[in-house]
């Protein structure tokens, strides 16, 4: 049953039962026919979930605003921000808002290279973005910008509230040539920090190999991009073809990436059976599996507490099915599955849908997969990126050496 309630030149429709529904006002020059109320304006709530108050306070405030509000109000602007509001209130740092812009920024691939500052971040258990590494040769590193430096501020704005990284990634982007500030915050030495960047273009290169002694290949995987798995075979291709006797896979610092190239990794590397699966709130599970083809030699994994996500991927089902042996530091632990919704004005969604569990069943989603040797890095580079450490002084790497060597002896 519906309630048509008149009163002051504004019309209002609201649902006695079963549900409540918030509609925009109407002006008295549109009661000259109720007609053209249009129901796709209407937001709908469950009343056994939503209490009628907050439905009324929702309306009351944003009257309000527009009432006394000292400065015109934009209501479509308000509106957004409400929605963004929602995805907030989640409290999940994964699940995020974009207006239109912000989506376009976020859907933009980048051919190899982009125009930035050249640093991997990512999103601290403080939920402040955090500097992994800065790329060698890159404006950053130019600057002086260091591992484990919170980004406190973009151009003078704070973004310690943004709880998504791409979101921050996409303010500090920009033309090639042009400048933008930075403001960190550096817990080493206790005090924030300003650099101005000049952005350049920047060449991503999320893979390396060699050939370590006594012939141990040896793979650095930064990143899994889209097209990573296709880089993978042929690195590993090139130095099985050398006879490589055993394999080192470094995943430390590595924040993650495409779920589906990781599990196509998985997959060259592991026996038949599960790599991985999902499962939602519904109970729902879909599964990867291998299939009988695998990497016959002796694999040990690196990794560290930003080894995150499709790395965690990675690393879970390889010591969960015995075929390595990992080394280093407990992983970050996320466990969450990201959808991306386009929505119809260009603007978009990007929604924490699921978890991901490991072969044996565990999901590491706050919890982290310990290695099965703990290694700490010597003290000196605690706040050195891996890739700027000397070999021989790499205790994680030799120590992964010297496992690959018991067991091709």
């Amino acid at each position: 049953m519906t309630n048509l309630i008149t009163a002051m030149g504004v019309l209002m429709w609201h649902y006695l039962t079963p549900n409540y529904v918030v509609v925009s006002e109407v002006t008295s020059q549109k009661q000259a026919d109720i007609f053209d109320f249009n129901p796709n304006y209407a937001i709908q709530f469950d009343s056994s979930k939503v209490d009628y108050e907050n439905v009324k306070k929702f309306e009351k405030v944003r009257r309000l605003l527009k009432e006394y509000y000292y400065k015109d109000v934009n209501e479509n602007k308000m509106l957004e921000g409400a929605i963004s509001g929602m995805t907030e209130a989640l409290e999940d740092p994964y699940t995020v808002y974009f207006t239109k812009d912000q989506m376009k920024q976020f859907m933009e691939k980048s051919q190899g290279s982009y125009v930035g500052i050249g640093v991997v971040v990512t999103m601290g258990d403080d939920g402040i973005l955090t500097v992994v590494e800065p790329f060698e040769d890159s404006p950053a590193l130019e600057v002086g910008i260091a591992k484990d430096d919170k980004i406190v501020k973009v151009d003078d704005k704070d973004v310690t509230t943004i709880r998504d990284e791409d979101m921050i990634i996409s303010m500090i982007k920009g033309k090639e040539n042009t400048k933008v500030k930075i403001t960190v915050y550096r817990p080493s030495q206790g005090k924030y920090l300003d650099f101005v960047v000049t952005r350049k273009k920047i060449k991503v290169v999320n893979i390396n190999s060699e050939i370590l002694e006594d012939n141990i290949g040896y793979i650095k995987i930064s990143m899994f991009d889209s097209e990573i798995s296709k880089d993978f075979q042929e690195h590993l291709e090139n130095m099985l073809k050398k006879n490589i006797k055993g394999l080192i896979i470094d995943l430390r610092d590595n924040p993650g990436g495409d779920y589906d190239q990781v599990t196509e990794i998985a997959d060259r590397l592991l026996p038949e059976g599960l790599i991985v699966y999902t499962e939602d709130k519904k109970g729902n599970r879909q599964k990867k599996k291998s299939d009988p083809n695998e990497l016959d030699i002796p694999i040990a994994v690196l990794v560290n507490e930003n080894s995150a996500s499709a790395s965690e991927v990675l690393s879970g089902a390889l010591k969960d099915h015995n075929k390595a042996t990992l080394i280093g530091t407990k992983t970050f632990g996320k466990g969450l599955v990201q959808a991306v919704v386009n929505l119809d004005d260009g603007s978009g969604l990007k929604v924490t849908i699921a978890r991901y569990f490991t072969p044996s069943g565990v999901c590491i989603q706050d919890v982290g997969i310990e290695p099965n040797i703990k290694v700490e890095l010597p003290e000196k580079y605690r706040n050195v990126a891996v890739s700027q450490i000397p070999k021989e002084e790499d205790n994680q790497l030799q120590k992964a050496i010297e496992v690959i060597k018991d067991a091709i002896r």
